[in-house]
């Protein structure tokens, strides 16, 4: 989970509770990645590393400045002037980042966004790391298997934060994590991880059912004591007023789920796509409403499992969620 929840206390207390935990290395740069993996790693126990590929979603100059100067009166209050944030596009450092991992491996790495290319999957691989693609559909998976990938998390439309569908403009249907499942299972050969939408342990053995090898959360463990979750989005998840996730573009200019806010119901309909410029322009204004505790201005991301998020220890949850497997 980039952006701040996931943090080496989380992916530490998961490890020790005898499940895997991922690193994002997501928004941050190659040296903060590095010290993350040099913590986790001397703790002892195989963890992997989650990476962005950088799959820009390009908006116009015009489009840009439109939606900015729609939304720039939403940072009045904070002191920003959104209407003149220049566009910026980058790729998350992406080669630094992948030079890091093949110069130090990790037990596995996996790719969110898009398809990494070959030699970056024969390299990784080579160093003895076992490589993941996120995958939302059968032409996904396919494309993916043919890369020689080691496994896929099949990321349905119930996930929280943004939907790791190729194709932004074009997502695919959204639905149910088993009926996405039972759609891949046995067409590849190669083991999946299923994500999205997992509140309880009915969701655990509804996905196993359908064929898959082990689950991914990231939204229940949002409220774990050691994520690095902050106070604005934690009081959210656990407001009874919070009624129903959404998918919005209106924050970063590509598909992401979250509940629902007023900023979604005054924005959503002119957003452009436009990823990662859409996300730069309203960085500013998320920081500075996390920190006033202004829920309606931030990007609550959750997954439509977010009512069994819960203040306790990562261990307690995770022991909960297997009890009755």
């Amino acid at each position: 989970m980039a952006g701040g929840p996931t943090t080496t206390g989380l992916a530490t207390a998961v490890g020790a509770a005898g499940a895997f935990a991922f690193l994002a290395a997501g928004y941050k740069t190659p040296e903060a990645v590095a010290g993350e993996i040099a913590e986790l790693r001397a703790a002892g126990r195989p963890f992997g590393v989650n990476v962005f590929v950088p799959t820009p979603v390009p908006v116009t100059e015009a489009d840009f400045r439109r939606y900015a100067s729609r939304i720039a009166p939403e940072g009045t209050a904070y002191g920003l002037d959104l209407a003149a944030a220049a566009r910026t596009e980058d790729d998350d450092h992406w080669a630094a980042k992948l030079d890091l991992l093949r110069g130090d491996p990790v037990p596995v790495v996996s790719f969110t966004f898009g398809l990494p290319p070959a030699p970056v999957v024969r390299d990784l691989r080579r160093a003895g790391s076992r490589v993941l693609v996120t995958v939302t559909d059968p032409a996904e998976a396919a494309a993916a298997a043919d890369l020689g990938v080691d496994g896929l998390v099949a990321q349905s439309g119930t996930a929280g934060g943004h939907l790791g569908t190729f194709t932004p403009d074009a997502p695919p249907p959204l639905r149910p994590l088993p009926d996405l499942l039972a759609s891949l299972a046995g067409r590849t050969g190669l083991p999946l991880l299923g994500a999205g939408g997992i509140g309880g342990p009915q969701d655990v053995r509804a996905a196993l059912a359908a064929g898959a090898t082990g689950v991914l959360v990231g939204t229940l463990l949002l409220r774990a004591d050691e994520a690095g979750t902050g106070r604005t989005h934690r009081d959210a998840l656990a407001d009874p007023g919070r009624d129903r996730t959404v998918v919005t573009r209106a924050f970063t200019g590509r598909p992401a789920r979250g509940l629902h806010n007023d900023f979604v119901d005054r924005h959503e309909a002119a957003a452009p796509l436009g990823y990662p410029a859409l996300h730069h322009l309203t960085r500013p204004l998320r920081v500075a409403a996390a920190q006033a505790g202004d829920a309606d201005r931030l990007h609550l991301w959750a997954g439509t499992g977010w009512r069994g998020a819960r203040d306790a220890p990562v261990a307690d949850i995770l022991t909960d969620l297997t009890r009755t497997l």
